[in-house]
């Protein structure tokens, strides 16, 4: 594997969004240009309800794709066109917002309490921007695994990485 070098690092931020969930943005609502086409990336956890249990109720997105990445707890969500699921860890949702789409998740924890995911926003390109909206959940089990020559395990969720295919592809169709 080769190693590239850091250009810049970022501490993440304390914020808060939805109805109240305290998270970490590594970044986000600055400079777009900086990350292109990545516009915003969330850290949520917690090992106390009250920091996550009020969720992010009913919100719009439109143009991008969100990518959610569950690692411990479970988030339960929900869509304007009558998608349903409840995602667990290792679990994702890709949501292509497309021409526009309301939804909602709600982090509920683990037996313990805990719960720790992230969210990562891509920007799609112009010509897909009106494209229509779609969910791709992924059960964990569906996620294959690679272990590079390192020691290294890459769960690949898009793309293709040593011969293993991604069950995401990550482009919505072209608009009709």
């Amino acid at each position: 594997m080769s190693i590239r070098p850091v250009i810049e690092a970022h501490r993440a931020q304390p914020a808060m969004e939805g109805a109240g969930v305290r998270l970490h943005r590594g970044f986000g609502f600055g400079d777009p240009e900086a990350f292109d086409p990545f516009l915003m990336f969330d850290d949520f956890r917690g090992d106390h309800p009250n920091d996550y249990m009020r969720g992010f109720p009913w919100h719009p997105h439109r143009g991008i794709e969100t990518i959610t990445y569950v690692l411990e707890g479970t988030v339960e969500h929900g869509d304007s066109l009558g998608n349903t699921g409840t995602l667990g860890k290792g679990d994702i949702q890709w949501m292509t917002a497309g021409s526009g789409i309301m939804h909602q998740e709600m982090p509920k924890g683990n037996f313990k309490g805990q719960m720790h995911g992230f969210q990562l926003w891509g920007n799609l390109p112009s010509s897909l921007k009106m494209t229509a909206p779609r969910y791709q959940d992924i059960k964990s089990g569906a996620i294959p695994e690679v272990t590079d020559d390192d020691g290294v395990t890459v769960r690949v969720i898009a793309g293709e990485f040593w011969g293993q295919k991604g069950p995401v592809d990550g482009v919505a169709a072209d608009p009709q």
